[in-house]
């Protein structure tokens, strides 16, 4: 005899006490996939025997099972089941679960049982106990089928058991995971074959008639990039060519390069062909008519064809789940009733609406599934994503249009419909013209509850991140009270790592460091850029307001937007900030940035000075009243010391010289900071300095270097020098020492100037190395007079300096990683164009991440 079982199931061992349920479990299934009812009494009880903690053993194993089930894990479940009773509830746990339930009996005599319990002195039981157990089995045996199992197999001898020397394990029809692509995937036909021919062959596909016994039988396709065409059901009603589709369709799969899920009006059709009672409405008469003009051999074919469509399809990994209305999360790759049932119909609440059609429940609203889910069957005026789900059924047959995504482009192709060929009971185009897309609208509101707790984000730079519980509660507040339109809120930038303390006696922080860090990890070529002493600001700007509008979902909040690293608007006058992104897309625009990069959008990463203009509250309450009050204390202290000393107290001269350098000290800090202060008026009086080109409609630049960054900011740069500042930058080579000893000179010089210091990058954006995995986006290195601003005036000294060079840099540079594996993640959701909830459980996340305990003057 041979076994196999499906390979998401649920099987169970079935057989008296002694009948080898145990090691046959052992012999052919792996360590976790069985659950044991004895190894589940002895976690509640200690003891494997214990008959008292029977219920307490079972509650725990159909809890097992269930969360085995749940995560698409074939279960097997060692008990003895003899009754109906006791397999009942197993079989309600499949079909809750939407897997195949399976049995395996072994049927041993009652001798070979009674002797192996004897043999065992753990099991003390009497062999009335078996021969029980044995005639349960054998009075419920027959009525396993009824009971629901779709493979039974019965062991009845010691050899027949021995003779199983493996379980075979099928894949299910609709696991497809091992393909994926390119597809083509069509939206419900319903007959409207001129249409099918137009857009296939927009798609590029080339169509040749095929022959078979003088008749015209189907259409020979193919692909030149060996494409493949995916078909969503309902090919047949309504529409003038059903037979045509038919044919067409099943030439295309019968010759392996289409897939085809089946529509319930394809359903309807079998039943129909078959003999049984259907409801001749909805556009079946039109099609048996056509029918009768066709061979009984072609009708024998559709029937055979019909009964072998799968009800949904998992491919490319389990990215892509294609069914004819849909299918939820927790049905995905399964098979019961109730998933095809799904798949056909969708699910309505029971009610008719005023056209006399059911109410459906709006599934895709909910769905929070990772793979993307194509479907069709409610037609609709124009496909759209809705979280990962899209609707393409564009409603060809009610005059609409025929409508194809290629994945995984995710592109839409449609052609539209020759003729209206049946007037819809519920008009195709909505009444008033919605202004916000599905996403959009449903995106009005993000709930609490996914942004709080504890919560791990998957990134594809850094993979599992998690956010603690209480720094998200922190976030949360700041999201709350704070931040701007959640729309526009696309990504927040991460912190930056400073650069590893200096080995040099007067530096806290040098170049050699930064350029050592990547040098030392095989990164050869690297970019230093100026670091500009401004506030970090994130530019969102639309090329106009429709672009506002149908991309982000905002209504009357003008082009963009500018915000801080948390999330909230940098400029509180909305006049100023109004002609400010003006001036920046008027710059845009000259630049010729919309038609070069194929974008109506960009998000750029930018440095926008003055630095008073948004810390103006603390120059003046920390900074500055710092400085005054020091100084002027200090200038005090120094003349009566001098006064002192003038009257022969000699022992004040060491009070004075220490005294005379916290003069100067506090002279260079003041100064420190005023180097990055000025009057802010009007929108001339602000300089900005974009880095990054981060993301446009289609593509997230991660993927260019920086110096393609700064040459293409350099153009936009070049519109408005008045408002624009280009970021001098160089391209070092790490391994020259005449290259990095001109970045060192150039550092030298523009701190000297008062400059802040530099940031040091590989060329490359993103960049792996051999045994730290992610390497720092971005080191900085800092001047010596700006690290006066954040030390305090005197913390060159030699021994303050000592001290700090002890500083500790781990935390830093890894929360400056997750935040970057954080912030590209959002963009690259946002890009995907996947739900606002998945953008912010990224961006949320470098938020909380701020809240973490990090000295922050590092």
């Amino acid at each position: 005899m041979e076994i196999s079982v499906p390979e998401l199931s649920l099987v169970l061992l079935v057989g008296a006490s002694g009948s080898g349920k145990s090691t046959f479990a052992r012999q052919h299934f792996a360590q976790y996939e069985v659950v044991s009812s004895d190894e589940c009494r002895a976690m509640v009880s200690n003891n494997e025997n214990s008959k008292d903690a029977t219920n307490d053993a079972f509650d725990l194993l159909y809890y097992m099972v269930g969360k085995r089930l749940k995560r698409g894990l074939l279960t097997v479940v060692d008990a003895t089941n003899v009754q109906a009773s006791s397999r009942k509830g197993l079989v309600v746990l499949a079909r809750e679960y939407h897997v195949l339930p399976v049995v395996i009996v072994l049927e041993l005599p009652q001798k070979v049982c009674e002797a192996r319990n004897q043999a065992r002195a753990d099991r003390d039981l009497g062999g009335h106990v078996v021969r029980q157990q044995l005639q349960q089995l054998k009075k419920s045996i027959k009525g396993l089928k009824r009971e629901g199992f779709r493979k039974i197999y019965r062991l009845k001898s010691p050899e027949e058991v021995a003779s199983i020397t493996s379980i075979g394990r099928e894949k299910l029809y609709n696991d497809k995971k091992h393909i994926s692509g390119p597809f083509d995937i069509i939206g419900d036909i319903h007959g409207c074959y001129d249409e099918t021919v137009d857009l296939l062959t927009k798609l590029g596909y080339q169509l040749e008639a095929t022959q078979d016994n003088g008749n015209n039988f189907g259409v020979e396709v193919s692909h030149p990039q060996n494409r493949q065409v995916i078909f969503l059901g309902d090919l047949v009603d309504r529409g003038p060519g059903s037979p045509a589709v038919l044919k067409l369709v099943m030439s295309m799969v019968n010759a392996g390069v289409a897939w085809c899920v089946p529509g319930n009006h394809d359903l309807k059709l079998h039943k129909k062909l078959k003999g049984k009672q259907v409801a001749i409405n909805h556009g079946l008469a039109e099609t048996l008519e056509q029918l009768a003009a066709e061979s009984p051999e072609f009708i024998g074919q559709v029937k055979e064809f019909l009964y072998g469509l799968v009800s949904h399809y998992v491919f490319d990994g389990g990215k892509l789940v294609v069914a004819h209305a849909g299918i939820k999360e927790e049905m995905q790759g399964r098979g019961s009733g109730a998933v095809r049932a799904f798949c056909l119909y969708g699910e309505t609440t029971g009610e008719i609406d005023e056209f006399g059609l059911p109410v459906r429940y709006h599934w895709a609203n909910e769905y929070r599934g990772n793979a993307k889910v194509v479907y069709g069957h409610t037609p609709v005026p124009e496909a759209e994503w809705l979280n990962k789900t899209i609707d393409i059924d564009t409603g060809c047959v009610f005059g609409g249009k025929l409508t194809a995504l290629r994945y995984p482009e995710e592109t839409l192709v449609s052609v539209a419909a020759k003729k209206v060929y049946s007037e819809p009971v519920r008009p195709l185009m909505p009444e008033k013209e919605e202004v916000l897309s599905h996403q959009q609208a449903y995106d009005d509101l993000l709930d609490i509850e996914e942004v709080t707790g504890k919560r791990i984000v998957q990134t594809r730079l850094r993979h599992n991140i998690t956010i603690q519980e209480e720094n998200s509660i922190s976030a949360l507040e700041v999201m709350s009270r704070f931040a701007i339109n959640p729309k526009w809120l696309i990504y927040l930038p991460p912190t930056m790592s400073p650069c590893a303390t200096s080995e040099l006696p007067d530096f806290l922080e040098h170049p050699r460091q930064a350029i050592n860090y990547y040098k030392s990890r095989g990164v050869e070529k690297i970019v230093c850029e100026e670091k500009h002493m401004g506030s970090r600001v994130v530019l969102v700007i639309c090329r106009d307001e429709s672009v506002a509008q149908s991309r982000f979902g905002v209504i009357n909040e003008g082009i963009g937007v500018a915000y801080t690293r948390t999330g909230r608007n940098f400029f509180t006058d909305k006049n100023l900030e109004e002609q400010f992104l003006l001036r920046v897309n008027q710059a845009l625009t000259k630049a010729d940035f919309w038609e070069t990069h194929q974008t109506n959008w960009v998000c750029l990463d930018t440095e926008l000075m003055p630095w008073s203009a948004k810390a103006q509250a603390l120059l003046q309450n920390q900074y500055a009243s710092v400085g005054a009050s020091a100084e002027n204390a200090l200038l005090e202290v120094n003349q009566v010391l001098q006064q002192a000393i003038d009257r022969g107290i000699t022992d004040a001269q060491g009070l004075l010289e220490k005294f005379a350098y916290k003069e100067t000290a506090i002279g260079k800090y003041r100064q420190a900071y005023r180097n990055y202060c000025w009057e802010v008026s009007s929108v001339e009086d602000y300089q900005l300095a974009p880095f990054h080109i981060l993301a446009t409609e289609g593509g997230v630049h991660t993927d260019k270097n920086h110096a393609w960054h700064m040459e293409q900011i350099r153009k936009v740069c070049a519109a408005d020098p008045q408002i624009f500042r280009a970021t001098p930058y160089q391209v070092i080579n790490t391994h020259n020492e005449a290259s990095v000893q001109t970045a060192i000179d150039w550092w030298m010089e523009l701190t000297a100037k008062g400059g802040e210091g530099m940031v040091v990058k590989p060329y490359d954006f993103i960049v792996y190395g051999s045994k730290d995995g992610l390497l720092q986006p971005a080191v900085k290195c800092r001047g010596s007079e700006y690290l006066r601003i954040i030390y305090g005036p005197e913390y060159d000294l030699p021994a303050n300096l000592q001290r700090l060079k002890n500083r500790a840099l781990g935390r830093k540079r890894s929360l400056a990683l997750r935040e970057f594996a954080l912030g590209v993640e959002a963009l690259e959701r946002f890009v995907r164009k996947e739900p606002l909830r998945r953008v912010h459980e990224s961006v949320f996340g470098v938020l909380a991440l701020e809240s973490e305990e990090v000295d922050p003057r590092l």
